[in-house]
């Protein structure tokens, strides 16, 4: 049988409408071809939202079908709908909790374990977990204190930013933008002007820079040779007078030469002693009798006599 281009025109209309319709079903999340059971319930305000979930002891097993407000009650209507396979109670209850740290809530189904089991279509009484409400108060408390704290610093700061502009004084923000922007503008100029003069001598300055390139390059080279010549010759010199240092001082310890001697001989330091000690005597004996040795070549001697204790303790 031939079928005619009317009928298979027809056939894919339709099953474009049937596609875009399971297409549609589909990112709202709902299966088109399975079967749920809807309850509802109800709280005095709104926290959910279509994508919160119904648990049942952590497990998700349902989610949210549609959320309106009941004029007649003042309350706000929840339908959820919930896999047929879930047995619970009639008495059960749904309860209201806080779903993870972002703030998002969901619903859980309390089983009761008593009466006869709830069927599609019936009403479940509604709870809000203990402690929720408390919570929220307290953290809305303290966002409006931090806010109602933040709005008056802002009208505190306003409010000396309105006197700062409006003070005509030379103290003022006024004039302080005024000479900023006259310093500003000072420093303008100065950059113009060098970079004109060093446009005007950019081959100059690119030699001269060349120049000291080149001369410092040497100059390096040369301090190298010299500081290699003069530590080679400093370490040896060095060397040669730790060496004279120690075998003198080994000839010292040992007595050698005159040094040595008078550090090592005894005999020596004491007869050194004696003539500086008869020196001084010979000194002293000049300074009272000169008459004495004025007539050397006299027949008539002198005869020596020992100073007293007066004219050594005078002297």
């Amino acid at each position: 049988m031939k079928i005619s281009r009317e009928v298979k025109t027809a056939v894919l209309v339709l099953a474009g409408i049937a596609f875009c319709i399971y297409l549609f079903t589909y990112l709202k999340g709902e299966e088109l071809f399975t079967t749920t059971n809807t309850y509802y319930t109800e709280f005095d305000y709104n926290s959910l939202s279509m994508a919160s979930p119904v648990t049942v002891k952590g497990n998700k097993i349902g989610k949210i079908k549609n959320i309106y407000y009941d004029f007649d009650s003042g309350k706000t209507k929840v339908a959820f709908k919930v896999t047929p396979d879930l047995k619970f109670s009639k008495n059960s209850v749904v309860r209201l909790y806080q779903d993870g740290l972002m703030g998002g809530n969901g619903l859980a189904i309390i089983d009761a374990n008593d009466g006869n089991f709830a069927k599609d279509g019936d009403f479940i009484k509604s709870e809000i977990k203990p402690g929720m409400i408390s919570s929220l108060e307290k953290n809305f408390s303290g966002i409006s204190e931090d806010l109602g704290s933040t709005l008056r610093s802002s009208d505190s700061l306003l409010t000396n930013l309105n006197a700062l502009v409006d003070d005509e004084s030379e103290k003022g923000l006024k004039q302080t933008i005024a000479e900023l922007n006259s310093t500003l503008r000072t420093y303008n100029r100065i950059g113009l002007k060098a970079n004109s003069l060093l446009n005007q001598h950019d081959e100059k300055l690119g030699s001269i820079l060349d120049n000291f390139d080149t001369t410092t390059k040497e100059l390096a080279i040369l301090m190298k040779d010299l500081n290699k010549a003069e530590l080679a010759n400093t370490v040896k010199n060095l060397d040669e007078l730790i060496l004279k240092f120690n075998q003198l001082a080994t000839g010292l310890q040992a007595g050698d030469g005159s040094l040595g001697k008078f550090l090592k001989d005894d005999n020596l330091y004491d007869n050194l002693e004696n003539a500086t000690k008869e020196l001084e005597l010979l000194l002293l004996d000049i300074k009272l009798h000169p008459a004495r040795y004025r007539r050397i070549l006299s027949k008539k001697e002198i005869p020596y006599q020992e100073p007293t204790e007066a004219e050594l303790n005078n002297n």
